[in-house]
C-alpha cells in the first residue's frame, strides 16, 4: 500500500526528533565520563576513563547480539518476563520497530553499565569490568526494560493486561535504568569493600575528594544537557496530535523539559544549603550530585506531572540524598560516585513520586495520545486510587530483588574466582601506573614512577 506524502513527512520528522534524542542520550556517556574523572584521584583517572569506553563498545556488541532482543522481542510467542525476538537485530526493521529505535534504546542500556563502574571505581581489575559489563547491559537490564517498556511486558502501563489496572509508569527510566545501576553498583561495591584507606582503624571517614572539580562541573553540565534526549525523547514521536485540542506529543515533550529542569535545579539548590548546614561551607561537588539527584527522581513522572510537583520531587531527591550518603559513611559503604545512593536511592524515590503525582490528563497524553474517554488510575495525592501507587511499589521492590539475584551472585564469584579486586600495593600505587602503562597526567610527583617498566622495577 502505497503511503501519502504527508504520513511520509510525519514518519521522518518523527524519525530525526528520535535519533537526535538518541544523540543527546549518547552525549551523556561524556557526561558521566567527565564526572567519573574528575571524582576519583588523578592516579587512577586514565582507568576510569577506559572503563567508561569499554562500558559503550563492550555494551553495543552485547546489546545488539542479545538485548535489544531480550527487552523489546515481542512475537506470536511472545511473553510478559522476556524477550523472544530479533536476536542480533533479524528481522529489524519491521512494523513495530526500526534502526532509530534501537539505536535510542542502546544509548540507554550502555548508561546502566557506567553508573555502576562509578560505584567500583579505584579498586577493580579490568577484566571484571569487561564480564559485568557484557553481562549487566545484555541480560540484566533488558528483562527489567521488557517488563516496564514492552507492550507484553507484566509491568507495563501498555499492556493489554494491567497491573492493578495501572501498570507502573517508569516513562523514562527511574526505576529500569538508574535503580538498576544502583542497585548493581551496591552490590559491587559491597562485596569488594571500602578503598584502601577510606577508613581508619577506628572506622571513622577518611575523605577522598576527587582531584578535578572542574571536569565534575563540566560533566554534569553535559548530562544535563544529555537529559533533555533521555526524557523528551522518550516519547519516541513528536508529531501526534491530541483529539478536540490543539496541543499533540509536541506540548507534552515541552513540558517534560521543563519539569527535568525544576527538579534537577531544586534538588541542586536544596543540596547547596543542606550541605552548608551540615559541613560549614559551600561545595560544588555536592551540589552537583544533588541535581543529578533531582534529574535521576523525575524521569519516572517526568511526563505526567505538573510542574510544581517537579519542585516537590526534586527537593525530596536531595534529601534522600543528603541521608544516604550520611547512613553509607555510618555503615563503612564506600561508592565513590555515591552512584548507589544517586541513582538507587533517588531512582527509587522517583518512582514512588509518580505514584502519587501522576496527573490523570497527562497520563492519558503519554501512554494513550489523549484519546476521550479514556480511565486511567493516576497519583494517590490527585485523587486517582491506590493502583498506581501499588505498581510503582512493586517495581520498585522486583527490580531490587532481581538485580540482587543476577549481579550480587556474578561478583561474589568474580571475588572467589580472584579477578574482582587489585591488590592493596597496585591500588596504592594506582591503577594508572599498575595496570595501564602510565599516568593520565604528564606531570606527576617525582617520587611516584613515571612509567611502567619504573613501577616493575620499585616491586621488584
Amino acid at each position: 500500500m502505497e503511503v501519502s506524502w504527508e504520513q511520509s513527512v510525519t514518519d521522518s520528522i518523527n524519525t530525526v526528533y528520535l535519533l537526535f534524542s538518541a544523540y543527546l542520550v549518547f552525549v551523556m556517556q561524556l557526561g558521566f565520563a567527565m564526572l567519573c574523572a574528575g571524582s576519583v584521584r588523578a592516579k587512577n583517572a586514565l582507568n576510569i576513563m577506559l572503563t567508561n569506553v569499554v562500558d559503550a563498545v563492550v555494551g553495543s556488541i552485547s546489546y545488539y547480539l542479545f538485548g535489544f532482543a531480550f527487552a523489546f522481542g515481542d512475537g506470536s510467542n511472545s511473553n510478559p518476563f522476556i524477550g523472544t525476538n530479533f536476536f542480533a537485530l533479524f528481522n529489524i526493521p519491521n512494523t513495530s520497530y526500526d534502526y532509530s529505535f534501537f539505536l535510542y534504546q542502546w544509548a540507554f542500556a550502555i548508561a546502566v553499565a557506567g553508573i555502576t563502574s562509578g560505584s567500583i571505581a579505584e579498586r577493580t581489575q579490568f577484566t571484571s569490568y569487561l564480564i559485568f559489563s557484557f553481562f549487566l547491559t545484555g541480560f540484566v537490564y533488558p528483562i527489567v526494560a521488557h517488563w516496564v517498556w514492552s507492550s507484553s511486558g507484566w509491568l507495563s502501563p501498555s499492556s493489554s493486561d494491567l497491573l492493578f489496572g495501572s501498570g507502573a509508569i517508569d516513562f523514562a527510566g527511574s526505576g529500569v535504568v538508574h535503580l538498576v545501576g544502583g542497585i548493581a553498583g551496591l552490590w559491587g561495591s559491597f562485596i569488594e569493600g571500602p578503598r584502601v584507606g577510606r577508613f581508619d582503624a577506628f572506622g571513622k571517614p577518611i575523605q577522598m575528594r576527587g582531584h578535578n572539580a572542574t571536569l565534575v562541573v563540566l560533566g554534569t553540565f553535559l548530562l544535563w544537557f544529555g537529559w533533555f534526549g533521555f526524557n523528551p525523547g522518550s516519547f519516541d514521536k513528536i508529531l501526534v496530535a491530541y483529539p478536540n485540542t490543539s496541543q499533540g506529543n509536541w506540548t507534552a515533550v515541552g513540558r517534560t523539559a521543563v519539569t527535568t529542569t525544576l527538579a534537577g535545579s531544586t534538588a541542586g539548590l536544596v543540596t547547596l544549603f543542606g550541605r552548608r548546614l551540615l559541613v560549614g561551607h559551600w561545595d560544588a561537588l555536592d551540589v552537583c550530585n544533588g541535581l543529578l539527584g533531582g534529574f535521576v527522581a523525575i524521569t519516572s513522572g517526568c511526563s505526567v506531572v505538573e510542574p510544581w510537583a517537579a519542585i516537590v520531587c526534586g527537593f525530596v531527591a536531595a534529601w534522600v540524598l543528603i541521608g544516604l550518603n550520611i547512613l553509607a559513611l555510618k555503615l563503612k559503604f564506600d561508592d565513590p560516585l555515591e552512584a548507589t545512593q544517586l541513582h538507587g536511592g533517588c531512582g527509587a524515590w522517583g518512582l514512588i513520586f509518580t505514584g502519587l503525582f501522576a496527573k490523570e490528563e497527562f497520563v492519558i497524553q503519554a501512554y494513550d495520545s489523549g484519546e476521550s474517554g479514556v480511565v486511567r488510575p493516576f497519583g494517590l495525592f490527585m485523587g486517582g486510587g491506590w493502583g498506581l501507587i501499588g505498581a510503582q511499589a512493586i517495581e520498585v521492590l522486583v527490580i531490587v530483588g532481581w538485580v540482587s539475584l543476577t549481579m550480587g551472585p556474578l561478583f561474589y564469584g568474580l571475588h572467589k574466582l580472584g579477578i574482582l579486586r587489585i591488590s592493596p600495593e597496585e591500588e596504592i600505587a594506582g591503577l594508572d601506573i599498575s595496570r595501564h602503562g602510565g599516568y593520565a597526567y604528564a606531570h606527576q610527583e617525582e617520587d611516584q614512577p613515571r612509567f611502567y617498566a619504573d613501577y616493575i622495577r620499585v616491586q621488584n
